[in-house]
């Protein structure tokens, strides 16, 4: 990975002389590796500190082309390494640019440190005009609803203890972004005394709850006792431990699995207890699975309520439920990604993997627990066979279905390692090979879209010198929206493969107007007008060599996508950043 060297490199550290050179100091102390930015001069100082006091070395700079970008490249980040990388952004007007992605952080439950900074507090030092807009009384009520804690000292001292806790809070379980806003004055001051930095060792999170024996005993209990007992694996960490823990824990007791594709691999895809491919929303095969099941323990499974009520409507829930997960304790009034309540005859507030570890450890020695006929072998029949194209739509017949593209990427990356960062909303289940927990990072929390690309940067930078390709297969609009955050990975030699899954369209939309339209019983062929990108159509590789990366396409036929296919994955193997536009069929995304 390229890195950009100051002109003169620092020679040996001096103690901090000026405000921002102690913000700095203490960043490099806390080991965070990387920061993303764009650059603002509410944080000149910092970004001074940054590069002629510390060298552009722990934290390294990164520079993106939009605040978004940087908050999602932490996020990608964060997904693959479990751990926080700093952003820095540009007074009120940088993050309310970041929001959007600071939220998709909330509800993906990972780690980040975000600096923000202000003109300064106090007016009288305010500059005429720019100075003044670039000021607010509280910037963190801009996203304090979806952070997990943020401050906006006033003093130097007040700033180095802010960013110490703010790095236990984000990384204490349950994760979510803190925010940290330092006032322009502060970091341009120099220092009167020195600054006392806490000693880090004494400032760690908290270590994670681990269940109770009792409670660890009566979750086997009745695990023990289940008939058909299945496994919800929602949230989990992409530890290698972990993944094999739950393998054992279901193989031991014979339990049915259900994974979700809203969060990373956690569970085998093709194993035998996992019959059925995940989904985004729970399928009629994942549901007839919940109401056979008459035990169901889930791991922090995202929107339990939801699942359940699809699953057996209102009518109440048969089975016993055991409920895992410390999810409560990012609950607030604002933000619903809460989701609905549930029923729980057991809730156990720990970590998934703590209580998967303690329940392998009551089993360690023991023989597995026969379990006939449960769950049914292999994927259900009505199923459509991997590779099998799914039905386009009649009246637009061109583009290459979505699941060929699965079956030729699944083909071209069969002797490789890849990590699929990022999938599209249309993508199957079935199709779907997740071996490793860093086969699959799933997807980015808020829904909403932008992201993908600015993430694909953060998992590249978390999987260098891994051996594996980071790969995002993203829609058009996802590519469009956030294309720019792809020139990061062509600066600074960040390999990766981007396919662009082109349908032309806001198609998840389109499907969205023609339901509205049988409702109302009118015209469905209308769905398309305001949901088309086409007329002209952006050209989504030129797009990709402008901003310095190899750029294949469009493919719009079957043998051309095996050819290409197979060129850029070496490509992205031998170090380029790629990106490889695929027009798809237009299919139903929901």
């Amino acid at each position: 990975m390229r890195k950009d060297e100051p002109t003169v490199r620092p020679g040996d550290r001096k103690p901090p002389e000026w405000g921002s050179d102690a913000v700095a100091s203490v960043l490099g102390e806390l080991g965070l590796p990387y920061i993303s930015l764009t650059p603002g001069s509410s944080y000149r100082g910092l970004h001074d500190s940054l590069v002629n006091y510390l060298g552009n070395t722990m934290p390294q700079m990164l520079v993106c082309l939009h605040e978004e970008h940087a908050v999602a490249l932490a996020h990608g980040y964060a997904k693959v390494a479990g751990r926080p990388m700093a952003v820095a952004l540009h007074s009120n007007v940088g993050l309310m640019h970041a929001s959007m992605a600071v939220y998709n952080a909330f509800c993906d439950r990972v780690p980040m440190l975000i600096i923000g900074a202000t003109g300064p507090a106090d007016g009288a030092a305010r500059r005429p005009w720019i100075d003044w807009i670039h000021t607010s009384a509280d910037q963190g009520a801009l996203v304090r609803n979806y952070t997990k804690w943020d401050d906006q000292p006033a003093s130097v001292q007040a700033a180095v203890d802010a960013i110490v806790r703010a790095d236990v809070v984000t990384r204490t379980y349950p994760c979510a972004p803190a925010y940290v806003c330092l006032d322009v004055t502060d970091q341009e001051s120099r220092l009167e005394g020195p600054v006392r930095f806490p000693d880090l060792a004494r400032h760690q999170p908290p270590a994670p709850l681990t269940p109770e024996p009792a409670a660890t005993n009566g979750v086997l209990t009745l695990l023990e006792r289940a008939e058909r007992p299945l496994l919800l694996i929602g949230r989990v960490s992409r530890s290698e431990d972990g993944w094999r823990e739950r393998v054992s824990l279901a193989e031991a007791l014979g339990c049915a699995v259900l994974t979700d594709l809203k969060v990373g691999a956690g569970f085998p895809s093709d194993h035998p207890l996992n019959p059925v491919p995940p989904g985004t929303f729970l399928s009629a095969e994942g549901g007839r699975l919940l109401r056979q099941a008459d035990l169901i323990l889930s791991l922090d499974w995202v929107d339990l309520g939801g699942t359940l009520r699809q699953a057996f409507g209102d009518g109440g829930v048969p089975a016993r439920v055991i409920a895992c997960s410390m999810d409560f304790v990012l609950h607030n009034g604002w933000s619903k990604d809460h989701f609905g309540g549930y029923p729980a005859d057991l809730a156990i507030p720990t970590e998934p993997d703590l209580l998967v570890r303690a329940l392998c450890g009551r089993l360690k020695g023991r023989s597995p627990t026969p379990r006939n006929g449960w769950p049914a072998a292999g994927r259900s029949a009505d199923m459509p066979a991997a590779g099998t194209p799914a039905s386009a739509n009649p009246a637009e017949p061109e583009g290459i279905p979505l699941r060929e593209l699965a079956k030729e990427l699944n083909e071209r990356t069969a002797d490789c390692h890849v990590c699929l960062v990022r999938l599209p909303l249309g993508w199957a289940g079935q199709d779907l090979r997740a071996r490793h927990p860093l086969d699959y990072l799933g997807q980015d929390g808020g829904a909403g879209i932008g992201s993908g690309p600015g993430m694909v940067v953060g998992a590249g930078l978390a999987l260098a010198g891994s051996g594996r390709i980071p790969v995002g297969v993203l829609g058009d609009g996802d590519y469009l929206m956030g294309s720019s955050a792809l020139w990061t990975a062509a600066h600074y030699r960040i390999p990766l493969l981007v396919i662009v899954a082109n349908n032309r369209s806001f198609m998840n939309d389109e499907i969205h107007q023609q339901r509205v339209a049988v409702i109302r019983e009118r015209p469905t062929e209308n769905r398309w007008l305001g949901q088309r990108i086409s007329d002209p159509d952006p050209d989504l590789a030129a797009i990709a060599r402008s901003l310095g990366l190899v750029g294949h396409g469009p493919v719009r036929e079957a043998g051309d996508l095996r050819r290409i296919l197979k060129q850029a994955i070496s490509e992205a193997e031998r170090g380029s950043a790629v990106v490889v536009d695929v027009h798809v069929g237009r299919e139903d995304y929901t």
